[in-house]
């Protein structure tokens, strides 16, 4: 490594942080932090992907670079079906949430057959794939390639990724503070979506194809039906496929937003026919409940569990003295509480908190008392 690789490792790692704390969005994010990452660690194709913080799975926004778009569903297939190396679930649990194909592989990375089905024949030797989690949670996936004839990715590369995984995770996690404007309403009803085995869409209704039109924009396969079908919604499918199959476990759910602000819930389950086998796959699209997207905007601000209590009774209208009471603490601590919360929500009043917070997303069940975040 020459002593100019050196100090920009040294010093890049900060500027792509804040970079990509200055994108408006996590597309943008994504854009201008491969950008600085690409001055630092040279790679030829990536993938960076939103996750769903409670399950894992790949969400929305992607995006992909120098890659085919037919290509996901074989990189998902194999992941869910196939791979036992360097699996972004075990990832999203390991002490360190990055790892190299050919690291992990002892130098043959033919054993893995996400190198024999998705990476050989497209010319990619290597690939070094993080989990950005932060909390114990995953927002976001990361994969970068390097193509046949370049070295393989190095303990010095995978120190540095490492180093970018709680940073970028943050940033992720903030994009699920609630939108300035309320966005407009929902189409009725639930999209439904009907995918084959292989994943080929079979059919899909009115209001599915209205919740496809607001989605950001990433890799999709066309069909045959006119409808470019997310790479995302496609591999929830899959998942539902694998969980059927015995492969995989865990709901086949995930949480997106729109492109006008609205959060959408994704759930896939595979049908059986007469015999039992494995058929069809149902996705349906719906508006999140308040229940899904309260742990999200939540870990958003970054409240504390005692701070979420307080800001719940402050929805409830209750004075200093009496949230005191309710949670056993002084009127004192209760204030602090208070200021805290103002200054990580921005706001400058109670009213002016209820409204931002709750008003769309909080109200029936703070009023319901059945509030319960999954906190960090």
């Amino acid at each position: 490594m020459t002593s100019s690789t050196a100090s920009r490792r040294a010093t890049g790692p900060a500027r792509v942080i804040a970079r990509a704390a200055k994108a408006p969005d996590a597309l943008g994010m994504f854009a201008e932090a491969s950008s600085g990452l690409r001055a630092l660690l040279p790679y030829d194709a990536s993938v960076w992907r939103a996750t769903d913080p409670l399950t894992g799975l790949m969400a929305a926004p992607v995006r992909a670079e120098n890659l085919d778009e037919g290509g996901c569903a074989v990189y998902w297939e194999c992941e869910l079906f196939t791979e036992n190396v360097n699996l972004y679930r075990d990832l999203a649990e390991a002490p360190e949430p990055v790892a190299s194909l050919r690291e992990a592989t002892g130098g043959l990375p033919a054993r893995s057959t996400l190198y024999q089905r998705f990476m050989r024949p497209r010319g990619f030797a290597d690939e070094l794939r993080a989990v950005l989690r932060v909390g114990g949670r995953p927002y976001g996936h990361l994969s970068l390639f390097r193509a046949k004839g370049r070295p393989a990715f190095d303990e010095a590369e995978t120190r540095l990724v490492a180093g970018l995984v709680t940073p970028l995770a943050r940033v992720l996690r903030s994009f699920a503070e609630p939108a300035s404007h309320p966005p407009p309403g929902a189409p009725h009803g639930p999209g439904l979506l009907l995918l084959g085995p292989a994943g080929d869409l079979l059919s899909a209704n009115d209001e599915a194809r209205a919740y496809l039109d607001d989605l950001p924009a990433g890799p999709a396969t066309p069909t045959a039906l006119g409808i470019r079908l997310p790479a995302w919604v496609r591999a929830t499918a899959l998942k539902a496929r694998a969980v059927a199959d015995g492969h995989d476990r865990g709901p086949a759910r995930v949480r997106v937003r729109t492109r006008s602000g609205r959060w959408l819930v994704c759930h896939a389950s595979c049908l059986r026919g007469a015999d039992g086998a494995p058929g069809p796959s149902a996705v349906v699209l719906e508006p999140a409940a308040t229940s899904e997207i309260v742990p999200l905007i939540v870990d958003a601000y970054e409240l504390t569990e005692r701070e979420s209590q307080v800001t719940q009774c402050i929805a409830r209208g209750l004075p200093t003295d009496r949230i005191a009471r309710e949670l056993h603490l002084s009127p004192h601590t209760v204030r602090d509480h208070v200021k805290a919360v103002f200054e990580k929500v921005r706001v400058s009043s109670r009213g002016e908190l209820v409204g931002k917070l709750f008003t769309d997303h909080y109200a029936p069940f703070a009023e319901a008392g059945t509030i319960r975040p999954r906190l960090p």
